[in-house]
């Protein structure tokens, strides 16, 4: 049925999950790309609806040459909805195929009369078990009217109708390559794949042999008359409007559009047909609709096309974004797409600030270097594990260039050289005489030594456990999965070796606050999601790992005083004061701390 207009703007979020151990990464990735879907599709539907409606070329217009709607608003009309396996209808005295009839709705108004709703059961034939088709064929006339043309009291200009599939056909998901690698699956197991929209890369490749196409059955048919009395200009009707206008070819002018709305029908609300269904639920629903709300309920579907099309959506997030907007609270909502749009703007902060620490710190005095090569790896990982999973490109990309960032922080902690003394060309990594000189390194070291013992027997517990009773493509896709979940997991706790060198230094002075507190900012933002998306109890709860690691960065930074005369994240004293004598010496030592 189709819910309040209010919850039209809606528009994100959440990859299918590639399987294995591949959950976990795909629903965080979910997370992150809400904001942008959002406001992305948002931002198309409603650019797309005002630049249609008032940048259409306007040319003066013969009156004589327009056409408008053959109905009057107000004026009563009968309606008639036949059930038939024939997409021509012309059986309309076949009383076992009519299903609903209504009299004297109100066109084009709002009132108790103008929507009527029924509720009923359908017990599907034999031919429809089979993958065979069924049409619901809508008609509306004046009341008093008959819509059988072969009625002597039938006139063309008093009745109009439309026909509709009731029966959608979805690709059988293909068989699952993965499987158990020690190879004791339980015999009988059935993994039981989703439905899932065509795709045409799915439909066309050809390693993989036919596509199995499955009937299902739609619970929901929601029939909207749309209020249209715009006087068009003939031959010039809008492109967005002119493909579902029907035309009176006698007099030229146009019968109410009738459309059948599908938004709020979520594939999750299909029903598979098959041999063993005996009945069938129906919901029918009849009603008006606003010229504005029916076109941005087109336009929006078209925006989750255009960013199908460009890798920006896959198949499913579309109805994640609409579920979002009919179970969650409307206030709730309007908050999230406010800090939606404030979770891109501290992102692109923090990506600045982060960018720019790197750049201008002259030492590594007081930071991680190991923590930075390990966040690499850990980057690195999740690139691969997109890669074999076929992730669209969009993200790829942003993975990708994630990396390339990644190990230039590198060169910025440490100095890599290229040994070219054997046969292949190594990279060596070696410390910056900042970082090793002083007491960085040593407690870096240990809090590492420490915490890796911790970190394995983590992921060595998961990828057996992974490998005892999950599937997977091949040993590889277990290594990746149980790698990328473990850094989605456990990734939160790399970041304790800093916590451990600024208690033992007592100061936090050399780390990059600003841009700290903008990941802070996000992650806040992240929570607020977890209640809004839908997702597990534990993985809600897991989104809170990062706010206790900051929280604990606050309390050290109230805790341990500011020394003004630490070096800074940029390589200087806070108010040292500097004599004319001492100008010189301060500026070569800073010199000398660009190149170590």
């Amino acid at each position: 049925m189709s819910p309040p207009a209010a919850a039209a703007v809606a528009a994100a979020a959440a990859a299918a999950a590639a399987g294995g151990g591949g959950g976990q990464p795909q629903r965080q990735q979910q997370q992150g790309g809400f904001g942008q879907s959002i406001t992305g599709i948002i931002r198309i539907a409603v650019f797309w609806y005002f630049a249609s409606k008032f940048f259409s070329p306007k040319k003066p217009v013969d009156p004589s040459n327009l056409i408008s709607n053959l109905f009057q608003k107000g004026e009563p009309l009968d309606m008639w909805l036949y059930l038939s396996e024939h997409q021509r209808f012309n059986d309309f005295g076949n009383e076992a195929s009519l299903v609903w009839h209504e009299t004297n709705i109100p066109y084009a108004t709002w009132g108790p009369e103008s929507t009527r709703t029924l509720s009923l059961d359908y017990h599907p034939s034999d031919t429809l078990k089979n993958n065979g088709s069924l049409y619901a064929h809508v008609f509306f006339a004046r009341s008093g009217y008959p819509p059988d043309p072969n009625d002597p009291e039938y006139q063309p200009q008093a009745a109009f109708g439309r026909t509709h599939p009731v029966v959608k056909y979805l690709p059988k998901s293909r068989s699952d390559k993965r499987k158990s690698l020690l190879g004791n699956s339980k015999d009988g197991e059935v993994f039981e794949p989703e439905p899932q929209v065509a795709d045409d890369t799915e439909a066309d490749s050809k390693d993989e042999g036919p596509v199995e196409w499955i009937s299902y059955w739609k619970p929901n048919i929601t029939i909207n008359l749309v209020e249209d009395f715009t006087r068009y200009a003939h031959n010039a009707v809008p492109p967005n409007i002119a493909p579902y206008l029907n035309i009176d070819p006698s007099q030229g002018n146009y019968y109410p559009t009738i459309s059948f709305n599908e938004f709020w029908l979520l594939r999750d609300k299909l029903i598979a047909i098959n041999e063993t269904v005996t009945v069938l639920p129906l919901n029918l629903e009849v009603g008006p609709i606003s010229m504005m709300k029916w076109q941005l309920f087109m336009q929006i579907d078209q925006s989750f096309q255009i960013h199908r099309s460009y890798g920006s959506m896959v198949e499913g997030e579309a109805d994640e974004l609409k579920r979002v907007f009919l179970e969650g609270n409307p206030y709730l909502l309007v908050i999230t797409m406010v800090v939606s749009l404030l979770h891109s703007v501290f992102d692109f902060l923090a990506f600045k600030n982060d960018i720019q620490f790197w750049n201008k710190n002259k030492s590594m005095e007081g930071l991680s270097a190991k923590s930075v090569v390990v966040s690499f790896l850990c980057q690195l990982i999740v690139f691969l594990y997109l890669l074999d999973n076929e992730t669209s490109w969009m993200i790829l990309a942003s993975s990708g260039i994630g990396c390339c960032i990644e190990f230039w922080k590198i060169g910025k902690a440490m100095h890599i050289e290229v040994d070219r003394t054997g046969k292949i060309p190594m990279l060596r990594f070696r410390d910056r005489d900042s970082y090793a000189s002083n007491k960085t390194k040593e407690y870096d070291d240990i809090a590492m030594k420490y915490l890796s013992y911790v970190l394995f027997l983590l992921v060595a517990g998961f990828s057996i456990y992974s490998l005892m009773y999950e599937r997977h493509k091949s040993w590889y896709s277990w290594v990746l999965s149980s790698l990328t979940s473990c850094v989605y997991m456990f990734g939160f706790i790399m970041m304790c070796p800093q916590l451990f060198i600024n208690y033992k230094l007592k100061s936090v002075a050399h780390l990059p606050w600003r841009q700290m507190t903008y990941k802070f900012l996000n992650t806040i933002i992240d929570d607020l999601f977890a209640f809004v998306i839908k997702m597990p109890t534990l993985h809600r709860l897991s989104v809170f790992r990062d706010d206790l690691i900051f929280l604990i960065y606050l309390y050290q930074r109230w805790v341990y005083p500011v020394d003004k005369k630490r070096i800074n994240e940029f390589g200087f004293g806070g108010e040292d004061e500097q004599t004319p004598s001492d100008t010189g010496i301060t500026t070569a030592k800073e010199d000398e701390k660009k190149t170590n």
